[in-house]
């Protein structure tokens, strides 16, 4: 698709650099859900690789070009854990920055799997701050989520995969924090099946790359307020809105309580647990049901990495619809 960064040729090409781990995902009609949501859905599965949500694909091509290097990310937590992974792979210094207030169990696993982990007492942005400068004082590659190609046509091979399924589909829901996920998959999805529609979900707390799209220019907020701690960002980056600006159809605000209950809705229906990030497809269609209504619609469900305490908190108060 001419006018966006991205390149098709090169998210083919991807592929080859990409653990097969994290490629050929599953992708099910699930119709258990169907009654209640009333409308057919299909559900893309990433969360059943060793990272347990997309980032891994964008973190594959980017640890591919380090041969032997050092690199530092921010991240909400499943950057950090898919950067680490690829890295430790690859004999790779890793730094991740992330928020002190991110799920312990996010923060736990990026140790584990051998990252230095220095946390900040604020949230992502200023994550996102602390990296540039350990990158500057080190000389090491600062790996920056959805502004750096490599993260976008890393999960844009969701979209290829989305392609070639059997089984033709009306709109992909797509979650939307910083951009890399709504930007590669929708530039695929606008190339090869145009007629498919880009919906982008993200909740009211966290409104800001949704205000951006909706207004045409780079909107901020001073604070983020959502449970869904992989989207809650608040300085989207100009040169990812303008991809978004020309992949997707329509990007739309959910409630709390609607995010919940499609946590709840896919555990009970789906047998998944997933992290608030990866129901966001399933609180657009309960909160516009006439919207979706006779559609086919694929949700990405793109992370499980949840605080187990946390989880089951939300999930045991939700309320049943």
């Amino acid at each position: 698709m001419a006018g966006t960064r991205l390149d098709i040729t090169r998210i083919e090409a991807a592929r080859r650099a990409i653990d097969p781990t994290f490629l050929d995902t599953p992708l099910y009609r699930c119709e258990a859900l169907e009654p209640v949501l009333g409308c057919a859905v299909s559900v893309k599965l990433e969360t059943a690789n060793p990272v347990r949500s997309f980032k891994g694909r964008g973190t594959e091509l980017v640890a591919s070009q380090l041969a032997g290097g050092a690199a530092v990310c921010a991240s909400a937590g499943n950057l950090g854990q898919a950067l680490a992974w690829s890295g430790r792979g690859r004999g790779l210094d890793v730094t991740v920055v992330a928020s002190r207030f991110a799920p312990a169990a996010k923060l736990d696993r990026i140790r584990a799997l051998g990252a230095t982990l220095e946390l900040v007492d604020g949230d992502f942005d200023m994550a996102r701050e602390r990296t540039v400068a350990i990158a500057r004082d080190r000389g090491i590659r600062l790996v920056e989520d959805s502004l750096d190609i490599e993260t976008c046509e890393g999960a844009a091979t969701i979209g290829l995969e989305l392609v070639d399924a059997a089984q033709p589909f009306d709109t992909v829901l797509i979650a939307l924090g910083g951009g890399a996920l709504a930007t590669g998959v929708g530039h695929v999805l606008k190339t090869r099946a145009p007629g498919v529609e880009v919906v982008c979900v993200q909740p009211l707390g966290a409104p800001a790359m949704t205000r951006s799209w909706r207004e045409r220019r780079v909107v901020t907020t001073d604070s983020t307020d959502t449970i869904a701690d992989g989207v809650a960002g608040r300085l989207p980056i100009q040169e990812v809105l303008d991809d978004l600006l020309l992949v997707a159809d329509d990007a739309v605000l959910v409630r709390e309580e609607s995010i919940i209950a499609g946590m709840r809705l896919l555990l009970e229906h789906a047998g998944l647990v997933v992290e608030p990030s990866a129901a966001l497809g399933i609180a657009a269609i309960l909160e516009d049901r006439d919207r979706f209504a006779g559609r086919h619609v694929v949700t990405i469900v793109c992370g499980s990495n949840v605080d187990v305490d946390a989880y089951h908190r939300w999930v045991g108060t939700a309320t049943r619809r």
